[in-house]
């Protein structure tokens, strides 16, 4: 998993409300048992044409949608189905956040396990940044995950939740089989000076 600490970067939004897993990834693609490649079908239903070609004005098909690494989307996205291809294609794309409202609780875990930062903000601030890509497209913006805040243009600093164990993982770059293989000495300590144990049933 690559580390996350801090990310300046530009944005872009799908504002559509509730959109699911299957929007995001068409289950057609999960055949696949390397994520390599998953960037390019991201959101393929609304960003090609039935022949397969680019639709031109698809936001993830311009150059913006190229050099943002902030996705802003709706409420309530990535409902639906659990797959952790979902977060694979978003980040495969180049992502490295998702802004939203509000987050589908699956959607959000299997981010966090794979290092995609999921942000929530309140829908003011939501807002704002909705503006902000539409009036001044070249806007970027700051995201500190140390402090747990994501900073707009006029310095006002916005802050997320996000657990602590997930938060410490994505700060170090580990998932949680490299968080365990952290603390294989601390293991083997204590198993080097315990006897064995043997399950027993009382009489």
């Amino acid at each position: 998993m690559e580390q996350f600490t801090k990310l300046t970067a530009k944005m872009v939004s799908i504002p559509t409300e509730n959109v699911d897993t299957d929007q995001i990834i068409p289950a057609r693609f999960l055949k696949v048992t390397d994520k390599n490649g998953l960037g390019d079908n991201l959101f393929f239903d609304w960003r090609y044409n039935a022949d397969g070609s680019p639709k031109e004005d698809f936001i993830l098909n311009t150059e913006q949608g190229h050099q943002a690494k902030i996705l802003v989307a709706g409420d309530n996205f990535g409902c639906g189905s659990s797959r952790e291809h979902a977060p694979w294609a978003i980040m495969g794309y180049g992502f490295q956040a998702v802004v939203s409202t509000s987050f589908a609780d699956i959607f959000r875990n299997n981010s966090l396990k794979l290092g995609l930062l999921p942000v929530i903000v309140d829908k003011e601030t939501h807002h704002q940044l909705m503006s902000l890509i539409e009036e001044e497209p070249e806007t970027e913006i700051f995201i500190d995950l140390a402090n747990q805040t994501l900073q707009l243009p006029d310095g006002r600093k916005v802050k997320f939740p996000i657990d602590n164990f997930s938060k410490n993982c994505i700060l170090n770059g580990v998932d949680q089989l490299g968080y365990l293989q952290q603390h294989t000495s601390a293991v083997e300590s204590y198993e080097s000076v315990h006897p064995d144990r043997v399950n027993t049933v009382a009489a």
